[in-house]
């Protein structure tokens, strides 16, 4: 807890990343400068869904490769969001409404987080 405080980070102000999934976030990402965008961030987390598409329905399935305790620590947000009253729960239970999965609906939330997390570490960098 103290090297996350010493990181001088803000991701802890995203719900659901305490001291313990920032540690992850931040330990695992290491330099932020070398994801040029959040799309290659998200490949390097595993949030970026893979294209599973078979004839008009468009569907897309779980990334396993990348880094999964990154991944995890991304779950971990996600889960915690959707058990709260937060824009992420909304968000989940809108894709749900929409004809998407549990699983379908979670992916997309946990890309939501990724690319949240993504700014807020850019922001960290730059300061």
């Amino acid at each position: 807890m103290a090297a996350v405080a010493a990181a001088n980070s803000t991701v802890t102000a995203i719900h659901g990343v305490g001291p313990i999934v920032a540690a992850y976030l931040i330990g695992y990402t290491g330099d932020i400068a070398r994801f040029p965008t959040k799309g290659h961030y998200a490949r390097y987390n595993a949030t970026a869904p893979l294209n599973a598409s078979s004839g008009p329905n468009p569907r897309h399935r779980l990334n396993d490769r990348g880094n999964r305790q990154l991944n995890h620590a991304i779950h971990i947000a996600a889960v915690t969001q959707i058990g709260h009253d937060t824009p992420g729960r909304e968000y989940y239970q809108r894709k749900r409404a929409d004809g998407h999965s549990d699983n379908e609906a979670l992916r997309a939330l946990k890309r939501r987080i990724s690319d949240a997390v993504y700014a807020r570490l850019c922001a960290d960098a730059h300061r």
